[in-house]
């Protein structure tokens, strides 16, 4: 019997960084001793979502207005190759997660790939990345 092939996971986040003033970083930190938050990344994830559902009309019009993808939208190299022998071509537009499968080539990707427009994060292979460096916007 053979063992189960392991997939590496992929990350449902992304790391970023941000620079805040002193004082505003202790206020978070009293708000953090004072239990209020369990730590400064709680209270930074909390500050964004109500932000973000403090512009939820305004995102949902975008989102429609643009004719983005809304969350995760995976690419395979079926995918592609399916979009090829039809003879058409993609424009990739998601707000969320775009992936594109480790096994589709760079070349697969500029032959069926028109544009890429991603807000929030674009997984692929270096190669492939490289190869539609010139229609990410």
């Amino acid at each position: 019997m053979a063992a189960p092939e392991i997939k590496p996971k992929t990350a449902d986040n992304e790391k970023i960084t941000i620079n805040l003033g002193f004082v505003d970083l202790g206020h978070i930190d009293l708000l953090v001793e004072e239990n209020f938050y369990a730590n400064r990344s709680d209270f930074i994830r909390t500050a964004i979502r109500n932000q973000l559902e403090r512009h939820a009309d305004v995102v949902r019009q975008s989102v429609t207005r643009r004719q983005l993808d809304l969350g995760l939208r995976h690419f395979t190299r079926a995918d592609l190759e399916a979009v090829q022998a039809r003879g058409e071509r993609l424009h990739i537009q998601v707000l969320g997660l775009a992936t594109i499968a480790p096994d589709v080539t760079p070349e697969l990707a500029r032959a069926t790939i028109v544009s890429v427009h991603i807000l929030g994060a674009l997984q692929a292979s270096p190669d492939v990345k490289a190869a539609l460096r010139d229609v990410m916007r």
